[in-house]
């Protein structure tokens, strides 16, 4: 569910980055493949966009007896279509010339803005939480951390379309060894933390998602933050944009994939 939800995500962000660019028509083709998603998703929770699935213990509802057989279609069906978003986008020469050198961004600046996920890696940063501080069962899959070293648009860019390949070779490897047995395990209706702090982190489409947590040892937290990718993503911005053209900062601000209400809080 975590790489459909990714692929889902990059689908949304390459279709809208090429509309943002001037090239109507990929919007279209993106949103074909994502529909198979969103209707994988909503079988299977009854949610199409806000799947309130994952829950302290597992999951909220078993898989849909069809839950594989339709991923397994959508990946046959994925593997014959991505090669087009190459053909239509990623290859046409007016597209590269709006991204190449466009919103540079050094390996130094991102570490020092706290950039993640494909911003970070578009500079040459190792951040991949998957690969660096492994949850649920991502040690015990084969998949390649994307890393692009130039730090423009274009880099960033790549990414993602390259990231949508390991997220299929990562479900190609699952689908097929779903475990049996209990979905949701009992826990205890009021959850109580120890005194200390805690901070748990997984890797979202955009980047680092962390909770940090300070507890007095009672019921209630001190405090909790929640640590989305969004806003210090965002936060680079003015230093890619400093010295280009007005116009680049579509392309600068469309390969960030920025969710304003994640900005925002």
């Amino acid at each position: 569910m975590d790489e459909l939800t990714r692929i889902a995500s990059h689908e949304l962000w390459w279709g809208a980055m090429a509309m943002d660019i001037g090239a109507f028509t990929p919007f279209f083709h993106a949103f074909r493949e994502r529909e198979t998603i969103n209707d994988i998703m909503e079988e299977t929770c009854g949610a199409r966009l806000t799947m309130n699935y994952m829950v302290p213990g597992g999951v909220m509802l078993d898989l849909h007896p069809d839950f594989q057989k339709k991923v397994k279609e959508f990946i046959t069906l994925f593997k014959l279509k991505i090669s087009e978003y190459d053909e239509m986008v990623t290859g046409n020469i007016i597209f590269q010339n709006r991204m190449k050198g466009v919103g540079i961004l050094s390996k130094e600046d991102a570490i020092s803005f706290g950039c993640t996920g494909p911003t970070a890696r578009g500079s040459g940063v190792n951040c991949d939480i998957r690969k660096l501080y492994p949850y649920e069962v991502y040690n015990k899959v084969e998949f390649d951390e994307i890393i692009e070293t130039a730090g423009d648009s274009l880099a960033r860019y790549m990414v993602r379309i390259k990231e949508l390949h390991q997220s299929v070779k990562i479900i190609e490897q699952l689908i097929d060894n779903i475990p049996e047995g209990d979905f949701q395990a009992k826990t205890k209706a009021v959850l109580k933390l120890p005194k200390g702090e805690f901070y748990s982190r997984v890797e979202t489409a955009r980047g680092e998602f962390g909770v940090y947590i300070v507890s007095e040892g009672g019921t209630t937290p001190y405090r909790i933050k929640f640590r989305s990718p969004g806003f210090s993503n965002l936060s680079a911005l003015d230093t890619m944009a400093r010295g280009g053209k007005l116009g680049d900062l579509i392309a600068m601000t469309g390969t960030l994939d920025l969710v304003i209400p994640d900005i925002d809080r």
